[in-house]
């Protein structure tokens, strides 16, 4: 889920920095520092869209750059569990495929691809064996959230499944909603 959020801290600007607009410097600092880095309960740091407000700095003895309190917006994206997320695959392999999901790749493990058993064809796509169905690079897909894991904090990983109704390629489930509406 992406969340707008407000955020307030010191922020260092080096003495390098310190030539040009103090609002420009803390901007320059925070997009650099701040840019998807992946605090747990924060979430991934999208972008910085605007600084609120700028306190007085502060110089600290030995270290030559100025602190300034700053108040600023952030756009996060915060995965949350169970929450259904709409991506294009980037890389299918033997064991699975992955799903942009923009600011991060989710992993879809061979077994959460379809509802049938799949095998990883010579075209480097997943077919299901009855279904005849398949996922290949570039497919636009909806999928749900089953797992998250910030054991490597510069490296969350996303885990996702395509096994339940409504998920999977978006033209297979144009083409399910089509069979419900000719059953009506």
């Amino acid at each position: 889920m992406f969340y707008e959020t407000i955020a307030k801290g010191h922020i260092r600007i080096p003495p390098r920095l310190l030539t040009g607009e103090v609002k420009d410097s803390i901007m320059n600092n925070l997009n650099n520092t701040l840019d998807l880095n992946v605090p747990q309960e924060l979430g991934i740091v999208i972008d910085i869209p605007e600084i609120i407000e700028v306190g007085e700095g502060i110089i600290i003895p030995g270290d030559g750059a100025a602190y300034y309190d700053t108040k600023f917006k952030m756009i996060i994206f915060r995965p949350e569990m169970q929450e259904i997320v709409i991506g294009k695959i980037q890389e299918v392999a033997d064991f699975g495929a992955f799903l942009d999901i923009g600011p991060i790749d989710g992993m879809i493990h061979i077994s959460q691809t379809m509802d049938d058993f799949v095998s990883f064809s010579k075209t480097g796509e997943l077919q299901g064996k009855e279904s005849k169905k398949t996922l290949k690079t570039n497919d636009k897909c909806r999928a749900r959230i089953v797992a998250i894991s910030y054991k490597d904090i510069s490296n969350p990983k996303i885990g996702l499944t395509m096994r339940q109704p409504m998920l999977g390629p978006l033209h297979y489930i144009e083409e399910d909603l089509k069979k419900v509406e000719k059953k009506k």
